[in-house]
């Protein structure tokens, strides 16, 4: 079970900017906890996302060991592939490529088929930096734009996106939170079954009294590695709705750890990790 921990969604958020030092700190803990990947920042525009222009001076005060989880950066074009591969702390690059051409512009400014050719380049970019790229699929489980959506149209994507440029880990990401039990296993079980050599994930958003079903589908489906963020801190403003955040990780946890699912967490530092989850962004 490969459990992604994204302080990185968490914070991007906020308006209030959360100093270096306690960027740092937490996610220092975070390492210790027993994540396979910590999604810890991005290098985009400071304009866009201010609360991540000091990803750099994080990845600095970072206290990386041979055994520490791998950390993934988000990107949004060449320019941020390279500077992001410039690390070599930096395993992952991860690009969010929505199925809906309208979330796709307002995300990243660029459209379905610009964004095909961005990915494009920073495949080039990870091939040569040693790193790898993680394509988010998000919109993955349908949007509010009375666009299209079908899981066929996902899974045409995942294959073009594998089949073209060599992509093997997809994430499919639920960035209003409007999945469902039944569409999570429907769409996880057709692609897994389909391209048995990509790596699927889910990073699902959700209201409180939603998490476990999604959770249990996932999982149910064969998912096996899995987003989520502390405390479900976070989420894609998108959703307009309060309620709808990041998979909190520590109720993930604590279902497989009721479902006897191995997850390699160290649940005393997840408890002091949720202390000061709350402390630095509630």
């Amino acid at each position: 079970m490969k459990l992604i921990e994204c302080p990185r969604d968490a914070m991007q958020g906020l308006h209030e900017f959360i100093p270096i030092a306690k960027k740092t700190e937490y996610i220092n803990h975070l390492l210790k906890i027993g994540f396979d990947t910590i999604d810890f920042g991005s290098f985009v525009s400071p304009k866009a996302i201010p609360q991540m222009r000091d990803t750099a001076k994080v990845l600095a005060g970072l206290n990386l060991k041979e055994d520490s989880p791998k950390l993934l950066a988000i990107v949004a074009n060449e320019r941020g592939a390279l500077d992001a591969g410039a690390f070599e702390e930096i395993q992952y690059m991860g690009y969010p490529f929505s199925v809906s051409e309208t979330f796709q512009k307002r995300n990243t400014g660029a459209s379905i088929e610009e964004s095909l050719i961005r990915v494009e380049e920073i495949q080039n970019i990870c091939v040569k930096t040693g790193k790898e790229l993680v394509v988010y699929l998000s919109m993955g489980f349908g949007n509010p734009y009375d666009e299209p959506w079908h899981p066929d149209i996902v899974t045409a994507w995942s294959e073009k996106l594998y089949r073209q440029l060599d992509i093997k880990i997809h994430a499919l990401s639920d960035t209003i939170g409007v999945s469902y039990p039944d569409s999570i296993r429907v769409l996880l079980e057709q692609l897994i079954q389909e391209f048995p050599e990509i790596e699927f994930g889910s990073h699902l958003h959700t209201t409180p009294d939603k998490w476990e079903e999604k959770v249990a589908a996932a999982y149910r489906a064969g998912c096996r590695r899995m987003d989520g963020a502390i405390k479900g801190f976070g989420g894609c403003p998108m959703a307009k709705e309060d309620l709808v955040g990041n998979m909190p990780s520590e109720k993930m946890i604590g279902w497989m750890e009721e479902n006897d699912v191995n997850h390699g967490i160290n649940l005393d530092l997840l408890d002091e990790a949720q202390i000061m989850a709350s402390a630095i962004m509630s």
